[in-house]
């Protein structure tokens, strides 16, 4: 029967590859990619997150009392009706379950907007929510949104005295010992926090009505399913005591905290790419101004007012606001899918896409990083466009294995300055665990998770498999082994300690378990573990068996649930499909007939423009709260998988020579 089956499987792939279908396919998916190149050579794609950031963006306008615009809302009216859920709200991902925060913002935007609370929509959204406990089950993000516009008192929130910039180093609580995002979103917000403005709301509008009490009356929140309870109890009786004492703190004291946030933030403002280049610290900015008297001219608030819009996506009858956008990104992983599928067209297009990377690597500011490792030359990218406060490591790893596999593969100069910057970046970040975390070094204080604030649970930038792994990938590829460096070396036992029994790996920036084991089999292998090793059989044998009946891989974001319990069954994507590919045959699995499966399902589902399409969600903002559909991963992915396969079979070869 083996032999049968052996003679099955080798006939199948002979035909994928002699019947030209292969080389059509990656020919059209090339030139579909190629497509969307800017004239200077990079790539930028959509960012969409889920409901939350179109209705804050509209709830801003209306704080602010901007004047109306009426085409703008209605399109954003339009996606946010589009995205709402069967149960009758909104959800976080594509298909998703119901989310509280996400159905009571949008709910409030379509409502400001105009929308009657009799329309069916609404009536179902409200059913929604009450059946659910109603609106006092919102996270606190949305509770402050809320205290601002008057729905609720400000004894709804934690408590965020602005004197906390000030606080040493040494202290429980600091800026420094939380991540970039958290650090640049609380910063404004407790300078509004201090000043506690109320919203202009030209149209009076509240949403009173998704309360089951009345709204003013509500406390805290309650401890979130991540919070331990001691540590809850304590932080909640600190909070209890701080409400107390905090409108006796003395107004020299307060002045001189807010000076400190204001020059932290002047600091950071990136000009319109915004503070941290993500859209809510960009926006309590702009509400934090506003709180201080600053008009709309004020060149600061201007500024970061301008890079707001920056982030909008407007279509012929939609419209939607980004997180942020992700060009340095987006370009070095299409130019990693090019280089892979070769030829006259796409090397010199993955080329342009380096060479417009070149300058985007932030050689002078030492950001934040910095204050763990200030013995350290910068030398990272950003994900963005601009953001030279915050490189991330995981970014600077996947461009820089570009940039040697250009040089590597097709002798092109220019790269070895940028190349040996980064790497010297890498290994300086590196977290004493043996990890390397996504923008910080040894960001482990998770006692802070545990404060009110952080009901979400995403305060911290611990290491991570998927980016320890990203950076082993780099350091390997540019000749480092477990034998030779002791950053390697620490990187994979760290890796050996964090594998899952059933074989895989988390993923903290992609969903999840598929993603997380990509990136460690990629690195494994370049690394020069043997491909017999026992975990990387067990991760290769793991993927083989949760693969779809239809040949291609999926994975719910339900399997970040806090009781671990593995990965979670989803319909197939293109791009999850790509990933468990790519993973397969960097274990050496390339003959398996799960891999041509697999192959065979992405030429199925390819459209007719040579790309593929994908509603569902497959990246993550943070776990169980903020997740990203990346509209290029469908694009390039899957192509890298193909060309990737080709190459494969066509070579006597079946080693994966590169990091990713």
């Amino acid at each position: 029967m083996d032999s049968v089956n052996a003679t099955s499987r080798e006939a199948l792939q002979s035909g994928i590859l002699q019947s030209g279908i292969l080389e059509s396919s990656i020919a059209s998916a090339t030139q579909g990619v190629l497509d969307f190149q800017q004239a200077d050579g990079h790539w930028v794609f959509e960012l969409e997150a889920d409901c939350t950031i179109p209705a804050e963006y509209v709830l801003l306008r209306h704080y602010l009392a901007e004047p109306v615009d009426a085409v703008l809302e209605a399109k954003i009216a339009n996606y946010l009706r589009r995205v709402q859920g069967a149960h009758g709200g909104w959800p976080l991902v594509h298909d998703g379950e119901f989310d509280m925060s996400a159905s009571v913002k949008a709910y409030f935007a379509l409502k400001m907007i105009g929308d009657s609370v009799d329309a069916p929509h609404m009536v179902r959204a409200r059913e929604a929510i009450h059946a659910r406990g109603g609106a006092i089950n919102s996270n606190v993000f949305t509770r402050f949104l809320l205290a601002m516009y008057g729905v609720v008192s400000w004894r709804a929130v934690p408590v965020l005295p602005i004197e906390i910039v000030l606080l040493p180093f040494w202290s429980p609580f600091h800026l420094n010992k939380i991540s970039y995002w958290a650090r640049t979103t609380m910063v404004p917000l407790m300078v509004l926090a201090a000043l506690k403005p109320r919203a202009k709301n030209p149209k009076g509008v509240g949403i009173d009505e998704l309360f089951l009490q009345d709204p003013r009356s509500i406390g805290m929140t309650a401890k979130a399913p991540h919070q331990s309870m001691a540590w809850f109890v304590l932080f909640r009786s600190l909070d209890a005591v701080l409400r107390v004492i905090e409108p006796m703190f003395p107004k020299a004291l307060r002045k001189r905290a807010i000076d400190a946030a204001l020059a932290f933030t002047e600091e950071r403002l990136n000009g319109e790419d915004g503070m941290g280049a993500i859209y809510p610290p960009m926006a309590n900015i702009v509400m934090m101004y506003d709180a201080l008297g600053k008009d709309e001219n004020f060149p600061p608030r201007a500024i970061t007012r301008r890079g707001i819009d920056k982030l909008l996506v407007i279509k012929d009858d939609e419209a939607y606001c980004q997180p942020c956008v992700s060009p340095v990104w987006d370009t070095t992983l299409t130019a990693h899918a090019l280089l892979d599928a070769g030829g006259d067209k796409a090397v010199p297009a993955a080329k342009q896409g380096l060479d417009w990377l070149i300058p985007k690597q932030e050689l002078e500011v030492k950001g934040d990083w910095a204050a763990k490792r200030p013995d350290v030359r910068p030398g990272g990218w950003a994900f963005q466009y601009n953001n030279a406060h915050y490189p991330d490591l995981d970014d600077t790893a996947v461009v820089v294995m570009s940039m040697d596999r250009m040089r590597r593969e097709h002798g092109a100069t220019g790269y070895d300055v940028a190349i040996d910057r980064g790497r010297e970046w890498i290994e300086g970040m590196q977290s004493d665990d043996g990890g390397w975390a996504a923008f910080d070094v040894n960001n482990l204080e998770y006692y802070l998770n545990n404060i009110p604030f952080s009901d979400h649970g995403a305060l911290l930038d611990p290491p991570t498999e998927d980016v320890t792994a990203r950076c082993i990938s780099m350091l390997a590829q540019l000749g480092e082994t477990e034998k030779t460096s002791k950053h390697v070396a620490d990187g994979v036992a760290y890796l050996r300690k964090t594998q899952h029994p059933e074989g895989s790996w988390y993923g903290r920036w992609g969903m999840n378990f598929i993603y997380g084991t990509w990136s460690v089999l990629c690195a494994l292998n370049m690394a020069g573990v043997r491909h017999d090793d026992p975990m990387i059989r067990k991760a290769a044998d793991w993927l083989a068996s949760i693969q779809n009946e239809d040949g291609g891989w999926g994975e719910d974001a339900v399997s970040y649930r806090l009781d671990y319990r593995g990965w979670e069954a989803a319909p197939s994507t293109a791009s999850q499909t790509a990933w468990a590919l790519l993973a397969l045959m960097a274990a050496g699995e390339v003959d398996r007939p799960a891999v041509a499966r697999g192959v065979e399902y992405l030429i199925a589902t390819q459209n007719e423009k040579g790309l593929w399409d994908e509603q569902r969600y497959t990246a993550t903002g943070f776990p169980r709260v903020f997740y990203l559909r990346y509209h290029g991963y469908p694009k390039f992915f899957p192509l890298w998988a193909l060309a990737r396969y080709r190459n494969l079979r066509n070579t006597n070869s079946r080693v994966v020579g590169v990091g990713m």
